[in-house]
């Protein structure tokens, strides 16, 4: 995001020593974005949720913000101290020093202003708190200038003592600790500022977000890299495969898969004959008995028997479900390069390996295999619906509606297509402010539902765009057909409950609402992340940062565990700033 004139003017402020004992604290940003919804929690259909970073501060979105306080003049502080002596001719003289310092740095002088501002630090009564520090803080400014920001730090450690809600002081220490690579500590200096500035200024909070975006990934790449592997929910992996409908390995077994004893048993569990670890694993599918299916596609891999690429591509869809892309890789590559394979098989390995690196934040490698599976299979409805969401997320809203039609040309039945083209449409007319789009893409949700009745999906992107036009009423009754359709998905019912809040401030039904989404699936890092985040708004941090560490126990991909990251550090910052400072933000 540009910045806009008033904090550009910040910058500038920020820059400069302070000409007075109150120090200013620049101008401020617009107001904050938008809602709790994203645009891209409406294309989390069976994949992990990548949410975007900046969460963090999500309840100061909640409520009008409040004026800038504490603005950096110190007027809080007792200028006199009980019993103290004034010294005037030592002030005045202190004084002098510290304007002629600011002449010298105005003129880029910054050797010279140092040695001003520490002789007007020398002179200084020891009792003047505001003014000693608004020396040490305007020396700090001339050691910036002069990139030392060892003494930067020093410096306005030394003012914050004195004046410990200098919000100047404050974020020049933020910004030389960014410098030292000390992120912890320029986290926890940055939040004072966003808190004691109300979060309106800009400034302050892209160092924030930038500084808990290192510190997530830092943290998530050691972790990620040493988890233990998860197996997500039947509901989440049943979800997932439901979005394919050209899957091979996804269908129900086949006649000739089964024995001739197994034919005859109606209703009775299968059972393979054949030495196959890849239709045993397709058998244990069908059980739902998703934790040995690995083990099992490891044997035909290596027995290299008649299904291995099969079997290669179910193995490497597992891996990519427990969030094991590295071990996920070869096995598609493998695939992709199998010429013999059938071309359902290749393109569906193009496909999930395309995800995976949309996932990994490398678009043009995603791009490239979603073009090259429509290259070697252009009538799979398969690869124009993925593609579709791909486009989307990145924003090519036009070459996404042209891929969802291609799907709906191939498989007039694909609802799910045609619901998520209804809400590219949608988005398309919302972010460009055009009514007349805007009602002609709510028509198109109308006749989705209308002609597909069973689609939840429908149902859900809908009320999602009814819940941008603040239609809360009816977006409510569309969460609650999701819900008769698909009563075990807890995804439904952590929206429906953040609609609560946002429509009728309605804390306890929401939270509710997301406990139920945990009761009906307690693998749902969603309803954690969300519950974490409520309990911020509502100031219970210690809560919430467990509410956080369980949903990066649970997090599908390095990407998304960076983000969740943010959230905890975010919130441990704001414990520690409270410790320290006093200062809390306000709560629900």
């Amino acid at each position: 995001m540009a910045a806009s004139k008033p904090v550009e003017a910040a910058v500038v402020a920020a820059a400069a020593p302070s000409s007075g004992s109150g120090v200013g604290g620049g101008g401020t940003a617009g107001p904050g974005t938008g809602g709790l919804p994203r645009w891209q929690l409406a294309l989390a259909v069976g994949a992990p949720l990548l949410l975007g970073a900046g969460a963090i501060y999500l309840w100061s979105r909640q409520q009008r913000r409040r004026e800038s306080r504490g603005r950096g003049d110190a007027s809080g502080l007792k200028r006199n101290s009980p019993g103290a002596h004034l010294d005037v001719n030592s002030l005045d003289r202190a004084q002098a020093a510290k304007n002629k310092g600011n002449k010298y740095f105005k003129a880029g002088k910054y050797e010279q202003a140092i040695q001003c501002y520490t002789e007007a630090i020398s002179l200084c009564p020891t009792e003047k708190n505001v003014d000693l520090s608004t020396f040490y803080q305007n020396r700090a400014a001339a050691f910036e200038q002069l990139q030392k920001w060892k003494e930067v730090a020093q410096d306005c450690t030394k003012a914050v003592e004195l004046n410990p809600k200098y919000v100047k002081a404050l974020f020049r220490r933020a910004k030389a600790h960014e410098k030292l690579d000390n992120k912890k500590e320029c986290l926890e200096d940055v939040t004072a500022v966003c808190i004691l500035e109300g979060f309106q200024n800009q400034q302050s909070m892209l160092l924030a977000d930038k500084v808990l975006k290192l510190l997530g990934k830092e943290k998530a790449k050691e972790k990620y890299k040493n988890r233990e592997p998860l197996m997500p929910s039947p509901q989440f992996i049943k979800s997932y495969f439901s979005s394919f409908t050209d899957d091979i390995i996804s269908q129900p077994m086949l006649k000739g898969e089964k024995s001739d004893e197994d034919k005859d048993k109606e209703g009775e569990a299968l059972e393979v004959k054949e030495n196959s670890g890849y239709l045993k694993a397709k058998q244990y599918m069908e059980e739902e008995n998703y934790d040995k299916i690995i083990s099992e596609c490891s044997k035909e891999i290596d027995a290299e028997g008649k299904y291995m690429a099969e079997a290669l591509l179910l193995r490497a869809t597992f891996y990519l479900l427990i969030g094991n892309a590295n071990a996920a890789k070869p096995d598609l590559d493998k695939v992709i390069s199998l010429k013999e394979a059938n071309v359902k098989l290749r393109a569906n390995a193009l496909i999930k390996r395309g995800s995976m690196y949309m996932q990994q934040q490398q678009p043009l490698l995603s791009t490239q295999d979603f073009n090259m599976a429509a290259d070697i299979d252009p009538q799979n409805a398969d690869v124009y619906h993925h593609r579709g969401q791909l486009k989307i997320l990145l924003d090519q809203v036009e070459e996404a509606v042209a891929d969802f039609d291609e799907c709906i040309r191939l498989r007039p039945e694909s609802a799910l297509a045609q619901a998520q083209k209804c809400f590219a449409l949608y988005r398309q007319a919302y972010t460009g402010n055009n009514s007349s789009q805007i009602q002609a893409a709510m028509k198109g949700f109308e006749e989705v539902i209308k002609k597909f009745p069973r689609c939840a999906e429908g149902y859900a992107l809908y009320a999602q765009a009814l819940t941008d036009q603040q239609q809360f009423g009816k977006a409510d009754e569309m969460y609650d057909k999701c819900i008769d359709l698909e009563p075990d998905n807890a995804t439904t019912y952590v929206h429906k409950g953040l609609l609560q809040l946002q429509w009728k401030q309605d804390l306890d039904r929401g939270l509710e609402l997301i406990s139920k989404a945990i009761e009906i699936d307690n693998k749902c890092d969603f309803a954690y992340e969300t519950m974490g985040t409520i309990e911020v708004q509502r100031g219970n941090m210690e809560k919430a940062i467990d509410m956080f560490n369980k949903a990066i126990n649970l997090a599908k991909s390095e990407m998304e565990m960076a983000h969740l990251y943010s959230l905890c550090d975010a919130a441990h910052a704001q414990t520690e700033v409270a410790k320290k400072y006093g200062l809390k933000p306000p709560t629900l």
